[in-house]
């Protein structure tokens, strides 16, 4: 039979000719177009089960022809990694992959399988936008699609692949999910079309500048490997707990982090105590200034978050604010501990900043902090003066354990100001500044006063940072969300 285009194909399934369903569904799946070499590619292989597999576009009342195309969408889930996930794939050689009423419902009875199932959902986008010709309808599909990915967020992970084009409503969707990959060349995202607002926008780069794009891959099969590996390091819902990832990493091995106190990049810190070295760095060209990402510590999967002292001092920006909260929330959505590193040399005192807004950033990140129930570890590793200190996962904001290096400053306020506030009045001709600011830094700006005062657990040595922390990790794995249910108190009898 010639499979010169699915028009052809579907004009075959609806006649008479006498084939089996199991034929038929054999023909379908010869057809490797790229959205299905996609779908296909994302799957442990021979796993893929297609759902809706013969579902075809409706004629709207401005067209009167009576051919019937296959919708542009290709559905259905499988194994990944050997668990279960559900994925759609927008086919551009189908209607351009325009989404229309039947492409929403078929995604969107995806979505319905994928939460009740307790699953991941991955969607690749590749479509040239709404499909015309049903007017409303079509806008109203992409609202079908945004309902059930805002039901769906918290509940089970959800990944957006870029290696087409995704617009309008549809860079609003993929906007929705927890993680958005885009490729290099191929990916255009954007709301606006880059023709009308610039032609930067939608790129890849660009995405990933914005905070958009979560990672950018070379190719649509190294962004398919790049959800296949995130979906190996984040649970499938939001009841599963932790996951638990195999490293034959020694848990006790002393770390040296020479490289981090030469260049106090924070990456390098992250690479010191991490299982085997290995980050999956997050948004990593979003706010430089700030790192965030995944790792496995002791064979646990963990949100790391920190500030990046060798990228403009590590600044608080409100960018970096941004940035440190997606990764929070979204771990606390799923359970995953979350190791908080700080360093920093303030926060970021510029006009620019305040119109951000800076303090409703600011807040965001707070708040989070505040609200999350996941494990949380804070090691301050450099500098965290005033805001920093509080808002970098503190105990006051409901940080679990906070450790802190021998030679880390903390306090209100660097000695160099707190000296001009406090002690100007002390400097003579036998007390210099210099020996003053030493003296602060001696005395007040240490971590032991902040253990004394009961903000720091432990002060620990570079040395035990990987066996502190996973230690902290693996006591924090049964923390409870809520209170423990009681039937009643034990009275003393």
């Amino acid at each position: 039979m010639e499979t010169k285009s699915f028009e052809v194909l579907h004009r075959s399934l609806a006649g008479n000719a006498v084939k089996t369903a199991s034929a038929l569904r054999e023909t379908l799946a010869s057809l490797t177009g790229s959205a299905r070499d996609r779908i296909t590619m994302l799957f442990d292989e021979g796993t893929f089960v297609e759902t809706g597999a013969y579902v075809t576009r409706r004629n709207s009342e401005f067209e009167d022809n009576a051919a019937e195309e296959l919708e542009g969408v290709i559905c259905g889930w499988g194994a990944v990694n050997g668990s279960l996930v559900y994925a759609y794939s927008q086919d551009l050689s189908r209607t351009k992959g325009a989404v229309s009423e039947t492409q929403a419902q078929k995604i969107v009875d995806l979505y319905r399988l994928a939460t009740e199932n307790g699953a991941p959902i991955v969607g690749i986008f590749d479509s040239a936008g709404a499909y015309l010709p049903e007017g409303i309808r079509a806008l109203a599909a992409y609202g079908k699609i945004m309902k059930a990915a805002s039901l769906a967020s918290g509940v089970i992970p959800q990944i957006a692949v870029v290696p087409g084009i995704s617009q309008g409503a549809a860079a609003v969707i993929a906007g929705m999910y927890d993680f958005v990959i885009v490729t290099e060349e191929t990916a255009s995202i954007s709301v606006n079309p880059p023709f009308v607002v610039g032609e930067d926008a939608g790129k890849s780069g660009f995405a990933a500048e914005t905070g958009l794009a979560a990672i950018t891959a070379k190719d649509a099969a190294e962004a398919i490997g790049y959800a296949k590996l995130l979906l190996s390091l984040i649970p499938a819902n939001n009841a599963e707990g932790t996951v638990d990832s195999f490293s034959a990493d020694e848990v006790n091995r002393l770390v040296s982090i020479e490289s981090y106190t030469g260049s106090r990049d924070m990456k390098s810190l992250i690479a010191a105590f991490a299982d085997e070295a290995k980050v999956l760095e997050l948004w990593a060209t979003y706010a430089p200034e700030a790192v965030t990402g995944l790792i496995s510590l002791g064979g646990v999967v963990c949100g790391v978050a920190g500030n990046n002292y060798a990228v403009d001092g590590g600044v608080l920006t409100a960018a970096a604010a941004r940035k440190i909260t997606k990764l929070v929330s979204f771990c606390d959505c799923y359970n995953i501990p979350v190791i908080t590193l700080a360093d920093s040399k303030g926060a970021d005192v510029s006009l620019e900043a305040e119109k951000s807004p800076y303090a409703a950033e600011l807040a965001k990140l707070a708040h989070t902090y505040a609200m999350a129930r996941t494990p949380m570890i804070t090691l301050n590793a450099g500098e965290a003066y005033g805001t920093v200190f509080t808002l970098m996962g503190s105990k006051a904001l409901g940080a679990d354990m906070v450790l802190c290096l021998e030679d880390a400053k903390i306090g209100v306020m660097p000695a160099s100001a707190a000296v001009a506030f406090l002690w100007n009045d002390k400097i003579t001709g036998d007390v210099s500044r210099a020996d003053l600011e030493a003296e602060w830094n001696n005395v007040v700006g240490t971590p032991v006063a902040a253990a004394r005062a009961g903000e720091v657990d432990d002060i620990i040595s570079a040395a035990e940072i990987r066996q502190r922390l996973t230690a902290a990790v693996m006591m924090l794995q049964s923390k409870s969300k809520g209170s423990p249910y009681r039937r009643h108190v034990n009275m003393p009898l």
